[in-house]
């Protein structure tokens, strides 16, 4: 969504963006006190912001490994053909395992992130879940062995 000129961010929405991009949980008082203005103005700011859609909220990030998550992997398919976008996108929303689906250019018509418990677990998601689903031709499987960043875009 692009914005319109009486919704323009100005360098104070984007120094707040910028404490909340480093820590979404900062109490909105020492927002204001990092920014030099009041906590109403944040509130306000911030609000706007959602407002926009701008700021769509909060999520708690959890550490999957230790809840017994051991495997990370993302997965690429190639569709039968491209009138099944649609229907496959609605069957992959209903896998909890998918936290992250992207509609894609070049090599996949979709690529996602999926957390599995172990190898047998993401073996029985692609047998039983993924390669059933009509119109999904091949997909491509490739495990991450390691995350080295993980964060938001800086401003």
């Amino acid at each position: 969504m692009e914005l319109t000129k009486n919704q323009q961010l100005d360098s104070l929405d984007m120094e707040i963006l910028g404490v909340l991009l480093k820590d979404s949980r900062i109490p909105f008082l020492e927002i204001a006190r990092k920014c030099h203005v009041s906590g109403g103005t944040i509130h306000v700011r911030i609000k706007k912001m959602e407002d926009m859609g701008i700021i769509k909220g909060s999520k708690l990030i959890v550490d999957t490994a230790k809840l017994g998550y051991d495997i990370c992997c993302f997965i690429g398919i190639n569709l039968e053909k491209a009138s099944f976008l649609s229907s496959v996108s609605e069957e992959l929303e209903k896998i909890p395992e998918i936290v992250e689906l992207y509609y894609t250019t070049g090599e996949y018509s979709v690529f996602f992130k999926v957390i599995c418990e172990n190898i047998s677990h993401l073996q029985k998601l692609l047998a039983e879940k993924l390669q059933v689903i009509e119109g999904v031709q091949s997909t491509t499987t490739v495990v991450c062995l390691l995350q080295k960043i993980d964060r938001n875009i800086q401003l």
